[in-house]
């Protein structure tokens, strides 16, 4: 509620909405640029994905490669990307959390 009863200044909510646009484009941006690794079978398997959850990379230890059993080595790499993928979705609640509060806290804005 406004102090004193009146209406919300638009031009400053308009401003508000703005830079927290502006925010969220930069957090999402930096979100793009950086990398996460998830591993799995004891690192047998690593995968790399950027914040935003892309895949970058993937690197399977020759060990981890046996001709009579792809099943295993498949239930690897899918773990490991479940992992890489986990952490960036922690990063993105790091990044993109406080602008989510944020964009709740504005007046007059149904968040």
């Amino acid at each position: 509620m406004i102090p004193g009863g009146g209406q919300p200044n638009m031009q400053q909510l308009l401003q508000q909405a703005q830079k927290m646009q502006q925010d969220l484009a930069a957090a999402q941006e930096e979100l793009a640029r950086t990398h996460v690794e998830g591993s799995a079978g004891g690192g047998l398997v690593k995968a790399t994905v950027t914040g935003s959850g892309e895949l970058q990379g993937l690197v399977i230890d020759p060990k981890a490669v046996d001709p009579e059993d792809t099943e295993t080595l498949a239930d690897l790499v899918v773990a490991a990307v479940r992992d890489a993928n986990n952490a960036a979705q922690e990063l993105q609640q790091q990044k993109l959390g406080p602008l989510a509060q944020g964009l709740g806290g504005m007046p007059g804005l149904p968040f």
